[in-house]
């Protein structure tokens, strides 16, 4: 069976760099096969922040 849903399992505000997409990319390279997915966008609020989301596929 097969389920298109993207289940989220963890989000964290980290210091935003810009460099973390570097990581995110990295780490959606590597983790793709083991159902993971992971995402970064800057804080609406707050752009000296970013929100860094684990999501399960």
């Amino acid at each position: 069976m097969e389920n298109n849903k993207m289940e989220t399992l963890s989000t964290v505000r980290v210091q935003y760099s810009s460099d973390l997409y570097k990581l995110v990319d990295s780490l959606n390279r590597t983790l793709k096969e083991k159902d993971l997915m992971f995402g970064l966008a800057l804080d609406e609020e707050d752009h000296d922040k970013a929100i860094f989301t684990i999501y399960q596929t």
